[in-house]
């Protein structure tokens, strides 16, 4: 049996949660999000308690069921308490600006780049050099701080970019170094 798969998922106080067949439908406090899951996979709700469960033994359908648990999981955190990401900026004139709901960053190129959220999220600005990325849908903040640290990846030899807040960049010695040992 999958462990994550039998687990039970509690419902928090303040989330709507509707099942219409394979059709799952969550609304909290920071907004709704809906998700079709596999017809093969049950989910059922009783006295603020979800259960997830699978028809057949298929492997495939083993695969789905701790799938299928953390994404339902994922959206009623997501729906009441939300995901964050924090991006750091580092090297030498690199710095972000908030302008609206959109951030405008300036990390070396010969033009300033716009960034405008995708879907429901938030972007804001910490100081000069710190973006935070927050909404209730899991995949499109990692998906979104993923694309803005896409922008100007962290070079290993200067540690110049914009990376992740809790991201350990691995330094690399330069040729000068590499020779003269």
């Amino acid at each position: 049996m999958s462990r994550i798969g039998t687990a039970p998922i509690i419902l928090p106080e303040g989330i709507d949660l509707k099942i219409n067949g394979s059709n799952i439908s969550v609304k909290g406090k920071l907004g709704e999000i809906s998700r079709d899951f596999p017809n093969t996979i049950n989910i059922k709700l009783d006295d603020k308690i979800l259960s997830v469960n699978r028809l057949n033994n298929n492997p495939d359908q083993k695969a789905l069921h701790g799938l299928s648990r953390s994404l339902l999981n994922n959206m009623i955190i997501g729906v009441s308490s939300g995901f964050t990401k924090r991006l750091e900026l580092i090297g030498t004139g690199y710095r972000v600006q908030q302008k609206g709901k959109s951030i405008q960053l300036s990390i070396g190129f010969s033009h300033n780049v716009d960034i405008q959220p995708n879907g429901s999220n938030k972007l804001s600005v910490e100081g000069q050099n710190i973006i935070i990325v927050s909404g209730a849908d899991k995949q499109c903040v990692g998906d979104q701080a993923a694309n803005i640290r896409k922008l100007r990846k962290p070079n290993p030899f200067t540690g110049k970019g914009i990376k992740y807040e809790n991201e350990i960049i691995k330094r690399k010695a330069g040729k000068a170094a590499a020779t003269s040992a």
